[in-house]
């Protein structure tokens, strides 16, 4: 297990997420492009254009640390609104109102832990799986027609100016945007702390939701459920770097990503060689792989809607 350390290089130290991460040996492999998430690669480009935002992310890792040692964290239930803001091209990427209540019904069953996989956690991490306890309801849709085939990473598709759709109350509602990312990439995130005027969570049409265009094998809800727990401050479980720091104390060092359906147990050659929790939702494993959060990733993420924190408003009534 790890303790949580702090320090100023943080930020710079959890910028390196890309597909091409080495391959952990699994029992059952992809038959489609391995999980792709760019959160990261996001949040570099973010701290090139406004260097400020270290600093404010420093801030928040601060009260993140002191709010979960001191055991000030939100008491009481939190639902968050969402809002769906769907581009589409072509009628596949038009996906229905069935296809995004399954993805809003699927984030409050793995942030509650009443997925129906969530009776697979192995016994050794029975003590640590948790719920959250944070749910979510479908606020409003927004659809606009588009000429573009794909839209980056470059957070275009959140803005009118580039023919996008800009979030809505995004201090107070969870803006989802539905749409062709290319480039191999499942989703991405903003972390807290970054601007309002791009703050939420992007999900490529082919992975959203559990019917409708969803695409196996991400075809269980999942990367929104990964990318939601960037947006609520989590890293990667590897910490992105080589048996690196999540910034957790309850989930073991990893060596990088695992992809597919890793056999379990999968043994890390990191210090004190752990089981791997390949399961947690901030591996990069197939979605059928992944059904837990860990106690540690549950502070973590309370934290920051406690008072002071950097989502608090969400939590207000």
């Amino acid at each position: 297990m790890k303790k949580i350390i702090l320090s100023a290089a943080l930020v710079l130290s959890l910028i390196s997420c890309n597909k091409e991460e080495a391959v952990s040996t699994a029992s059952e492999s992809s038959t489609t492009a391995q999980r792709a998430c760019a959160s990261n690669d996001v949040l570099d480009r973010q701290l090139r254009e406004n260097p400020e935002l270290a600093i404010r992310m420093n801030e928040i890792e601060a009260f993140t640390e002191n709010a979960i040692q001191t055991g000030r964290l939100v008491n009481g239930r939190i639902e968050i609104p969402v809002v769906v803001n769907v581009l589409y091209r072509t009628t596949a990427e038009n996906i229905s109102l069935a296809q995004i209540q399954s993805q809003i019904d699927v984030l409050n069953k793995d942030f509650n832990a009443t997925n129906s996989d969530f009776n697979k956690v192995p016994a050794a991490f029975s003590g640590v799986k948790a719920n959250v306890g944070i749910s979510f309801v479908l606020d409003q849709v927004i659809r606009k027609s588009t000429t573009k085939t794909s839209w980056g990473t470059n957070d275009a598709c959140k803005k009118t100016a580039s023919g996008g759709l800009a979030p809505t109350s995004p201090t107070t509602k969870l803006n989802l945007w539905a749409a062709t990312i290319g480039g191999g990439i499942l989703g991405y995130a903003q972390f807290p702390g970054g601007s309002s005027a791009t703050d939420g969570v992007v999900i490529d049409s082919k992975y959203f939701g559990t019917t409708g265009t969803a695409t196996a094998p991400y075809n269980l809800g999942r990367t929104a459920t990964h990318e939601v727990g960037h947006w609520m401050n989590l890293r990667h479980i590897w910490g992105d770097a080589t048996c690196g720091n999540d910034q957790v104390s309850d989930t073991p060092l990893h060596n990088t990503a695992n992809y597919g359906v890793p056999a379990y147990p999968h043994y890390s050659t990191c210090t004190g060689t752990p089981i791997e929790m390949t399961m947690n939702y901030m591996d990069y494993t197939d979605d059928k792989a992944m059904y837990m959060f860990s106690n540690g990733q549950k502070s973590r993420m309370l934290a920051i809607f406690a008072a002071g924190g950097a989502r608090n408003s969400f939590a207000q009534p």
